[in-house]
């Protein structure tokens, strides 16, 4: 980079987006068929031939990087599997506040096990796990007040 040399993420990534970008907002139609061609897309001829060339970049894009598929291959490599879940952690979640787990119903505590299982058959009881979550200002977590 001191030499004048790009990172490796530009040269690859940005760069082609950049290229792409700026391909289309100057309706340079040569470079945009090249680089639609050499990614094997499929652009419709309403999207191509739109007045605005974000419907034409939008189009494009969709195909080439789309953002769902991404999203979702990121959460299946990166969230652990539900089979790989401690006891202690399915007692938590089935706690609300300050209760603890022994003080739960017997049949609620015999979903503890099947919770673990995540078992498929139809036999098995069908769990949901509600969650909501909202935003919260970092300085009021307990590890950021001031002590």
């Amino acid at each position: 980079q001191s030499k004048g040399k790009k990172p490796l993420f530009v040269q690859l990534v940005l760069d082609n987006i950049w290229s792409l970008y700026e391909a289309v907002m100057k309706r340079d139609k040569e470079k945009i068929e090249k680089i639609v061609t050499s990614l094997g897309l499929k652009i419709g001829a309403r999207e191509s031939r739109h007045a605005d060339p974000k419907v034409h970049l939008n189009a494009i894009c969709s195909q080439w990087l789309p953002v769902s598929d991404a999203i979702l291959s990121m959460v299946c490599n990166k969230i652990p599997s539900p089979l790989d879940i401690t006891a202690e952690r399915v007692e938590k979640l089935m706690c609300v506040g300050a209760r603890t787990f022994d003080s739960l119903p017997p049949e609620t505590q015999e979903l503890k096990s099947a919770f673990m299982k995540c078992s498929s058959e139809g036999t098995a009881p069908v769990i949901v796990f509600v969650s909501k979550m909202f935003p919260v200002d970092s300085k009021a977590l307990p590890q950021n007040k001031p002590r």
